[in-house]
């Protein structure tokens, strides 16, 4: 098959399951992310070299509890017969601190030129807060006062699709300047702005004609992709060429991994997060 089609009935097929599972139910949006979650840590474990069994029990024990805990909580307090005293706004805070702590980590990992080994303790920070938290942020940022709301989550992935898409074409098209040669030798600083810009474009148009007002918000969240997305594809493209391979997996014919997929949303999700508490806290 032509290496362009296979790329596009892929990329096809993935769009229409992630828009599919968001938009039928909030458990079909949870078990997506809960499967997209298991194959990205078997393939973030075999980027850094580290026996995958209980990463994977650990992180579909993890993110099973704290659904069920935080999302339903009522349901799992009659099946146990107990009460289950949780606060699961302190529990994200402690877990978004957690991320944040280890996303400032991967940002520093990105300017040391002389690592080409990962001790065994990064290894597994790494996988804590780079690849297990941001899939428990990516399933809470949907829900608000008013439940689920599947628009928001569509919305930021239709940013993230045009950043990435237009950082390309304009990269490609105009770009001359490298952005961070040393670790993807193909972003340029054109692409990079040229990316931003029509990602917050897209929040225009989201704002105004899908979800409904909030313009401004929108606006920062665009912001938000566009340079905290592009970090993210810079830190898989780091833990990549560590491990010496182009892609972090196979799952997807042409696109690679869930992980190659997924990682500018993986790094942008904490700080989503963040932006709304601070909204929050403001109002």
């Amino acid at each position: 098959m032509n290496e362009t089609l296979k790329r596009s009935i892929s990329g096809a097929v993935y769009v229409i399951l992630l828009i599919t599972a968001i938009l039928f139910s909030t458990e079909s949006f949870f078990a997506l992310f809960g499967i997209f979650l298991l194959i990205a840590v078997y393939e973030f474990c075999n980027l850094i070299q580290i026996r995958n069994v209980f990463p994977l029990a650990f992180a579909a024990l993890f993110y099973t509890i704290v659904t069920l805990l935080c999302f339903y909580k009522h349901e799992t307090e009659s099946f146990l017969s107990v009460d289950l005293t949780v606060n699961a706004n302190q529990l994200y805070i402690v877990l978004l601190v957690i991320a944040l702590v280890v996303s400032v980590k991967c940002i520093l990992f990105l300017f040391y030129d002389k690592i080409q080994k990962i001790s065994n303790s990064s290894k597994y920070l790494y996988l804590l807060g780079y690849a297990i938290l941001p899939f428990i942020f990516i399933t809470k940022i949907p829900f608000g006062i008013k439940g689920y709301n599947p628009k928001i989550i569509v919305s930021i992935f239709i940013l993230i699709w045009a950043n990435d898409t237009f950082a390309f074409i304009v990269g490609k098209s105009i770009g001359k300047h490298k952005l961070f040669e040393r670790v993807s030798p193909k972003k340029t600083i054109e692409g990079f702005i040229g990316g931003i810009v029509f990602a917050v474009i897209a929040s225009y148009l989201i704002s105004n004609y899908y979800i409904g007002g909030a313009q401004n918000i929108w606006v920062v969240i665009a912001l938000i992709v566009g340079v905290f997305g592009t970090i993210g594809d810079l830190i898989e493209s780091k833990f990549k060429r560590i491990a010496g391979v182009k892609d972090s997996g196979t799952i997807m014919p042409g696109h690679g991994g869930v992980l190659d997929r997924l990682d500018s949303i993986i790094f942008v999700a904490p700080i989503v997060y963040l932006f709304y508490q601070i909204l929050y806290y403001v109002s």
